[in-house]
């Protein structure tokens, strides 16, 4: 403390007083506070006024003549004190007003108005973006599909839980695809409105489903067709019927259901009443080879056709069930496909035909035309030909008759038959005898 007063006292300063306390010892004081900040008084809280009426006062206040610069004593003139309107204003109405009122505000206060303009170019950018990923997907699924796809279509067969979710995934090729594979719900998806049902057709490959008469008046009204080639397909169809509530149609078997109007539907029952006795006639010509014969609703271009029974097998199955190593087509023959002849009437083929029968019914070039012609529809239908011989028979009768031939026999010669080896043996033998002679000859004279 002393060298502390001499300090002082050097400084020419007093030291000053510390306060003592009732023991005696000095009690050091806590350093003063500092001083609080003053309280500016606060503006009221602006009142939330609706958005007609916010809208309605920056209107009223944008239309107000802006003071005259010469007045300095007023208010508004002054940038540091803002106008009643703007203080009651909320700030997004303010921000917004004057977006709306000056377009270079928006672009400078906010630049990401800057990009605007642009805006749909990067749209543009954005969806060719998304259709190269689509793209790509594609091909990746195509490239799945083509090792997998038999497995999934064993799946919808033997999966029963699980078939529905597996029969999104299987690809088909159809009448409008183009070479591509498509799942049966886009194949929905573009399904027009008065189309009921999903058109398919088995096959052997594409090139003999693509051109076969069973799709000739489909394709024609512009009805796509699924093209199933796979012989698992076969299998695949009697595990799924239907396919979100729209029931699978074949085009091979018969009853096949097409939109049509009534005025179509009533020149159909007139053709059908009409050609009702030339189908008895064909019929009883044709004896078991067929079950019936009936007018098509399906055919375009081609004189006649071979459906298949509802419920039994169809052409296609029938040639995978004999083509099976082990299997026997013939231990099932309940299930063998019931052919059922249907007739073009507007074909030219049968309209001759159909009057022939009327003039000389029991004519046998008659005959042999509908042999030929029943043979000819089994093997567009699918079938394969029951005596190919016969068949071959009246190609050439047909060949020879555009050609102006008037037998098909041929002249011969007599052939000379060949030589057998009876006669060498013969000569062996006699040649055999004649030594024995000769030499028993010698032992006699020998023994003489």
């Amino acid at each position: 403390m002393e060298a502390l007063r001499k300090a002082f006292e050097q400084m020419g300063i007093g030291m000053p007083s510390l306060p003592v306390s009732d023991a005696g010892s000095s009690v050091h004081s806590k350093s003063p506070k500092s001083p609080k900040s003053p309280k500016y008084p606060k503006f009221p809280k602006s009142p939330k006024f609706p958005p007609a009426a916010a809208e309605a006062a920056t209107r009223a206040s944008s239309s107000r003549s802006p003071p005259s610069p010469s007045s300095p004593s007023s208010p508004r003139s002054s940038p540091l004190v803002p106008s009643r309107s703007r203080l009651e204003a909320p700030p997004l109405s303010r921000s917004l007003a004057a977006a709306a009122a000056d377009p270079a505000y928006r672009f400078s206060r906010y630049p990401s108005y800057r990009s605007r303009p642009h805006e749909d170019e990067d749209d543009e950018d954005d969806e060719s973006d998304e259709e190269k990923e689509d793209e790509e997907k594609e091909c990746k699924y195509d490239s799945f599909y083509a090792e997998f796809g038999k497995s999934l279509k064993l799946g919808i067969i033997e999966d029963s839980t699980n078939k529905k979710k597996l029969a999104k995934l299987v690809r088909y090729e159809t009448s409008k695809s183009e070479g591509k594979y498509i799942g049966l719900q886009e194949y929905v998806e573009n399904m027009p409105e008065s189309q009921e049902h999903i058109y398919y057709i088995t096959g052997e490959n594409k090139d003999a489903v693509k051109d076969s008469p069973f799709i000739e008046r489909l394709t024609r009204k512009g009805i796509e067709v699924v093209y199933m080639v796979d012989p698992l397909d076969e299998y695949v169809l009697n595990a799924i019927p239907e396919f979100d509530g729209v029931r699978l149609m074949s085009v091979t078997k018969e009853d096949i259901e097409i939109a049509e109007s009534e005025a179509a539907k009533e020149k159909a029952n007139a053709l059908k009443e009409e050609f009702k006795p030339f189908g008895e006639w064909l019929s009883g010509k044709l004896g078991k080879k067929v079950s019936k014969v009936e007018v098509s609703n399906r055919l375009a271009q081609s004189p006649c056709v071979l459906v298949t029974s509802k419920y039994g097998w169809s052409a296609n199955m029938e040639r995978i069930m004999k083509a099976q190593t082990l299997g026997n087509a013939e231990a099932q023959p309940w299930m063998k496909a019931q052919k059922i002849l249907e007739i073009n009437p507007l074909h030219p083929l049968i309209k001759e035909m159909k009057k022939l029968s009327e003039e000389s019914p029991d004519a046998d070039k008659l005959q042999s035309a509908v042999d030929l012609l029943f043979d000819t529809a089994m093997l567009t239908s699918g079938f394969s030909v029951v005596d190919p011989k016969e068949f071959a028979t009246n190609i050439h009768s047909v060949i020879g008759a555009t050609l102006g031939v008037d037998s098909l026999e041929v002249d011969l010669e007599p052939e000379e038959p060949l030589e057998s080896g009876d006669d060498d043996e013969e000569e062996e033998e006699e040649d055999d005898e004649e030594e024995e002679e000769e030499e028993e000859k010698s032992e006699g004279k020998d023994e003489l």
